[in-house]
């Protein structure tokens, strides 16, 4: 099966915390450059208003892929639940997470970078049988990305989402801050402690890019 030369798992810290706006972003950034990729989101869940504006749309409009290749028709699930739940909602087959892997089909010659968004936050059920952390578990990915906000709490989430990622051996991860302003005193704190604690962190998508463009080992905590 074809692989990226460079897989990347994205997570949020929790929902609605920008991890698509942050994925479509880098994935547009390495595009323009030259860098070949490719995204997938192996189940997605939305509101009808969101039609034309879902998580795999805005992912295919950065790669130049077509929505259903990004996430297939069947995985997209009309009610904003995880999508496990919705699909109970809906009525619909109970979702594998194995099935969820086994449709994660890549390009022919492989992307530079392919690119796998989860749902929700690390801990969040994809499937019937697994959450976010099992999913990274299973693809082995070169890099784990753990999008989180920049602003209060953010320490607090991040730690945890490190630790529900060391716990089973899936880390550690690349931190991005999103919507990081320098001038926020409160923003630059939490920076500086997070970086502290060891965490390996960008602010900045360009900076974002050029590590999944290098493909770079993750620095030793």
């Amino acid at each position: 099966m074809t692989r990226p030369q460079s897989l990347v798992v994205v997570l949020g810290t929790a929902t609605e915390i920008g991890k698509t706006w942050v994925s479509a972003a880098v994935l547009g950034e390495l595009r323009a450059t030259g860098t070949t990729v490719a995204a997938r989101k192996p189940a997605q869940s939305f509101e009808h208003a969101d039609l034309g504006g879902t998580d795999a749309e805005l992912l295919a409009a950065a790669t130049g892929e077509d929505p259903h290749t990004v996430c297939p028709e069947h995985r997209w699930y009309e009610t904003p639940m995880a999508p496990p739940m919705a699909a109970d909602a809906l009525g619909q087959a109970h979702i594998a997470l194995a099935d969820l892997i086994d449709e994660l089909a890549w390009p022919d010659p492989a992307p530079a970078v392919g690119l796998v968004e989860t749902a929700g936050g690390p801990c969040s059920p994809i499937a019937h049988d697994g959450d976010g952390i099992d999913l990274v578990v299973r693809l082995a990915p070169d890099r784990v990305l753990v999008v989180a906000d920049a602003g209060l709490g953010t320490i607090s989430a991040i730690r945890q989402a490190d630790i529900a990622l060391e716990q089973r051996n899936a880390g550690p991860p690349l931190v991005h801050l999103n919507r990081y302003d320098p001038g926020d005193d409160l923003h630059r704190r939490n920076r500086a402690w997070l970086e502290g604690d060891g965490f390996e962190l960008t602010t900045d998508i360009g900076e974002l890019a050029a590590r999944l463009r290098g493909s770079a080992a993750p620095a030793p905590r």
